[in-house]
Formats: structure tokens, sequence, C-alpha cells
């Protein structure tokens, strides 16, 4: 892959959210980072170094059927090794990414970042959260 700038759309904000200026989310992912690499074939990652969903192997060309299952369809093995692997999740670092820990006006427009480690269970709970989060418009004004 080869590292290039992040490019924003100019197009104009949609009704659906009528502020402008007031939520960190509005420019993602530039609010915290302005480049970003850009993979070649079927790699993915900070650094391509991983191979895209539903790919595998040592040049990531070998396929792989993924498929949600329902828990309630999975035998007591099944259910028995999912729970290991949510146990091993909320216990191991995140090699590869930190979570902010105040907006971008808090960490005083960079200058001073606020950024945590965290747990792969949790970075996955923080996304839902982050990306489903009322906005914050200042003072006690919040949008739902």
């Amino acid at each position: 892959g080869s590292c290039q700038d992040i490019i924003l759309s100019k197009a104009p904000l949609g009704p659906q959210f009528p502020f402008a200026g007031v939520d960190d989310r509005e420019s993602w992912p530039s609010v915290f980072y302005n480049r970003t690499c850009q993979c070649f074939s079927n790699f993915m990652g900070f650094n391509c170094g991983n191979c895209k969903f539903g790919f595998w192997g040592p040049t990531c060309t070998e396929r792989r059927l993924l498929v949600r299952r329902n828990i309630f369809d999975l035998s007591v093995p099944e259910k028995n090794k999912f729970l290991a692997y949510l146990t091993l999740a909320k216990h191991t670092t995140s090699a590869d990414y930190v979570i902010p820990t105040g907006t971008y006006g808090q960490m005083n427009n960079g200058s001073t970042p606020l950024f945590n480690d965290i747990n792969v269970y949790d970075l996955f709970v923080w996304m839902h959260y982050y990306v489903s989060r009322d906005a914050l418009l200042g003072g006690s004004e919040i949008w739902r």
C-alpha cells in the first residue's frame, strides 16, 4: 500500500444533522489524524499488514467463508469456545488501537493528546458507543 492524505467530502451536511462544527464525528477521521494507508489487493489495516475480511493466507488470496451464526444454535462446546474468546478479548490489549478520552477541543486542538490503551473487547464496545452517542452541542445542549 501507500500512505496518502485523507480527502473529506465537501458535500453539505444533510437535514438529518442540522448542526455544523460541533461534533468530533463530522469530519471523521481527520479530527484525530490526516493521513492513512491505501492498501492494495486483498490487504487492509493501518499498515496494510492484515487480510481484508473474507480472505486469509500469506498473500491474502485464499477466500474464507464467514457465517454469522445465531448464538442459540451453537452447541455447548461452541458456546464455551465463544465465551472463552470473549474473555480473551477482555484481557488482551489492542496492539493497533487507542481511544480518545477527550474531545478535540479538550485536547486543545490536538496539542494535548488524550488517548488510552484499550482491550479488544472494550474497543468494540467503545466504537459502537462513539458512533451512536448523542452530539454534545456545548454548554448543556445535547442533540439526540
